[in-house]
Order: C-alpha cells, then sequence, then structure tokens
C-alpha cells in the first residue's frame, strides 16, 4: 500500500497526547492526527474520541520535507450533507445585497431613490450606491457617537 497525501487508511492509536494523537501506519509508518482533525465538533479532550489501541480510518492529509505525516480522522468519515436552514419557517427573508434592499421607514439622512435594478446597474453605478450608502451610515454612526459623549466632533 501506498502512503501518499489523500489516501485513506487503517491504523492503530499508539499514543495520546493533550494535542493530538499518534497512529500505527502499514509499512511501520506512524502519523499523527491533530487535536483539531479528530472530529468535526469542537474536541476538549481527545480522550473522549480515542483510546489507545483503538482501529481508526484516516486520511493522510500532509507529508513533510521531514517525513512526518500529518492525518485527519474527520476528513476520512463522509461527509454529511450541511442542512440548509429555512428562514422562510422563522419569518425570515432571505438577504438582498444592501443596495437591492428598500426600506419602508429609513432613518433620516438616508437618500429614497428608488432601487434599481442589479442586472441593467454597471459597475460605477453599484459602486456609487454603495459609497452613497456607506457615506450615510457613517454619518449617522458620527452623529450618535457625539450625543453620547457629549461633545461635538473637533475638525
Amino acid at each position: 500500500m501506498d502512503l501518499t497525501v489523500g489516501a485513506i487508511v487503517e491504523g492503530k492509536v499508539t499514543g495520546i497526547t493533550k494535542f493530538g494523537a499518534f497512529v500505527a501506519l502499514p509499512e511501520n509508518k506512524s502519523g499523527m492526527v491533530h487535536i483539531s482533525e479528530v472530529a468535526s465538533s469542537f474536541v476538549n479532550d481527545i480522550k473522549d474520541f480515542l483510546q489507545e489501541g483503538q482501529q481508526v480510518k484516516v486520511k493522510i492529509i500532509n507529508i513533510d520535507q521531514q517525513g512526518r505525516i500529518n492525518l485527519s480522522i474527520k476528513k476520512a468519515q463522509p461527509q454529511e450533507p450541511r442542512q440548509q436552514h429555512e428562514r422562510s419557517d422563522r419569518g425570515f427573508a432571505p438577504r438582498q445585497p444592501r443596495f437591492q434592499q428598500r426600506r419602508e421607514g429609513a432613518p433620516r439622512g438616508r437618500a429614497q431613490q428608488a432601487p434599481k435594478d442589479p442586472s441593467t446597474m454597471t459597475f460605477e453605478d453599484k459602486l456609487k450606491a454603495f459609497m452613497t450608502d456607506s457615506e450615510s451610515r457613517q454619518a449617522d454612526v458620527r452623529h450618535a457617537t457625539d450625543r453620547k459623549n457629549g461633545s461635538r466632533r473637533r475638525r
């Protein structure tokens, strides 16, 4: 069996440390699984997931110039498809870019222009809309900050 990057092999846990586990591989080689590569969830104590002598399936993720083999248990597992959160169930609408959003009761100081169709907007139009919105937001933040501090901003 050829030990190359990307190969999935069986190994036996030979040692456990606070930062990872050492695994004996075929061809009398050994590699290390870093604690971040043990499980897809947060691992506080590696001993909760692995024991010495346990057989594990690992994926070779790197072999450095000194011949050290970095392994991953979580990448050797079949990937579960990520669940898409249904925002409509919670009453949220899908997020749109800021230049597409139209606010009915926009705070003072914001330009109330009819939104253009983004597919027909040129880059310059999009940049202008972004800059206008950004400057307006910064002015609002400065105004709120000045009020909280009880002083005027000096230039």
